[in-house]
């Protein structure tokens, strides 16, 4: 198991970019899709913070990750508290849940996982602000259970 604090996740916007290439006599124009030099520096750092964590080989196979994210807490988190009540942290900003887990397992590639075809089981949070802009993901490898010889038709 690994638990990971890492900055907080560029959007899924700002990690990819697509730039149309024109077509010169009778090919077509052709869309390419890139990561972004943002997205290479983000994932530079989550891969420097993962190694200076110990993290040095890929787990092999599958793995199930929990990602906890926390938005920025603003500076009127008070009067929001008070005039939102219990809901005040769905007033502060936030990158989509959905995203942040795809732009951090592309992150993590290569360094904690092979590839995100493995994930088995994946968990996604948005907690309550508490300070400064983070997220906290916790990966651990899971092992494939035998199947039970009855199910394969064999006698036990």
């Amino acid at each position: 198991m690994i638990r990971l604090t890492l900055p907080y996740p560029i959007s899924a916007n700002r990690y990819w970019a697509t730039r149309v290439i024109p077509g010169k006599g009778p090919r077509k124009a052709q869309a390419m899709t890139y990561v972004t030099p943002e997205a290479k520096a983000y994932k530079a750092e989550v891969q420097r913070l993962a190694m200076a964590a110990g993290w040095h080989a890929p787990i092999i196979g599958r793995y199930a990750m929990h990602i906890q994210l926390y938005p920025h807490r603003p500076v009127d988190w008070k009067t929001r508290q008070r005039k939102f009540g219990a809901a005040w942290d769905d007033t502060v900003q936030c990158i989509d849940l959905g995203n942040s887990e795809k732009v951090l397992s592309d992150a993590l590639k290569d360094v904690v996982m092979p590839d995100d075809k493995w994930g088995r089981r994946i968990l996604l949070e948005r907690m309550e602000p508490d300070g400064e802009a983070r997220v906290v993901v916790t990966i651990t490898a899971m092992p494939v259970a035998q199947a039970q010889a009855d199910l394969l038709g064999e006698a036990a």
